[in-house]
């Protein structure tokens, strides 16, 4: 069953959609890494990690932002609001969409956690998903 999310900046001057051939080709995850929490600026990330050629840009145009670690960051030109990321080794076959941006989150529900080892003491496990103590473990 083919899945349609649509997601925007704070704006709406970006605006992305995702057409997914079924709700599995997403993946959200958590991310305790110190760069996630850098980027987001707070105690994890939350992207949905989805196929390269499953995201397009409606309107407007991204403003990139490469990393020394070789991870893109792309961010609305006007108001500044995360889209999406993918490294170098991902670029073309991934994007990680910024879970809060969809229209419509709840479809695409948290599966697991990544960096646990990294998760501050005072936030508690997520219940019902994976939990990885790095990213290959």
């Amino acid at each position: 069953m083919a899945v349609q999310l649509k997601g925007r900046c704070v704006c709406n001057t970006l605006q992305y959609s995702l057409h997914l051939s079924a709700p599995d080709e997403a993946r959200t995850t958590l991310c305790h890494c110190q760069s996630c929490r850098r980027a987001f600026g707070s105690n994890y990330g939350l992207t949905t990690k989805v196929p390269v050629e499953s995201f397009k840009y409606e309107s407007g145009h991204a403003k990139l932002y490469k990393q020394d670690n070789g991870v893109t960051r792309e961010f609305c030109e006007i108001c500044g609001a995360y889209i999406c990321e993918y490294g170098e080794v991902a670029a073309e076959k991934f994007r990680y969409v910024m879970w809060g941006s969809l229209d419509d989150p709840e479809q695409v529900p948290p599966q697991g956690e990544f960096f646990c080892k990294d998760r501050p003491g005072w936030m508690p496990e997520i219940s019902g998903v994976f939990h990885k103590q790095e990213i290959k473990q």
